[in-house]
């Protein structure tokens, strides 16, 4: 996810100082990692320095000043962009897993059980994340589907891999 991104869209309502930025990004996009204030000030920064926001205002007070920051017609066009540039999917093809089953393979361990201790681990976050998903938000719901539908997709890869696991091994072995 582009942070910088994402906190140029929530200044499109309107000029919001750094913590105000955190909390919004928070409540819509940090369910599980929520941002750093460091992280949120030096992205401003960025944004600033490339003329994507600008100082709407400072606020003194008993500690540090205040700033609270606009979005600019160049943050709002590059909003647009953002937006309008479709992701790129991204195709697992070598995955940490895939190397563990051909290592465990290339060095005789049992690579069968490495598939099952994996097999449980996303059933196990499979469950958290349905519970999660029945008590949340419609915001809640959708993250936890899209976890959810990528974990079914890696449950039938496991599948697939214990099918062919002697297949896989005599390949290995060559």
């Amino acid at each position: 996810m582009s942070i910088g991104h994402a906190l140029l869209g929530l200044l499109e309502s309107g000029p919001r100082h750094g913590y105000d930025l955190k909390r919004a990004f928070d409540e819509r996009f940090g369910h599980d990692r929520p941002l750093a204030y460091g992280q949120v000030y030096s992205t401003m920064a960025r944004l600033l320095k490339n003329g994507l926001v600008e100082v709407d205002g400072i606020e003194a007070g008993g500690g540090p000043e205040r700033k609270r920051y606009a979005i600019t017609d160049a943050g709002v066009t590059d909003v647009e962009s953002w937006l309008a540039q479709p992701e790129k999917p991204e195709p697992y093809l070598q995955t940490t897993l895939y190397t563990k089953v051909v290592l465990a393979l290339l060095t005789g361990r049992p690579a069968a059980d490495l598939l099952d201790t994996q097999r449980a681990e996303h059933l196990r976050l499979m469950r958290e994340l349905t519970r999660r998903k029945t008590a949340g938000d419609l915001a809640d719901q959708l993250i936890c589907d899209h976890a959810l539908f990528h974990l079914e997709a890696d449950l039938r890869w496991l599948e697939l891999t214990s099918a062919r696991l002697g297949q896989l091994a005599a390949e290995v072995a060559r």
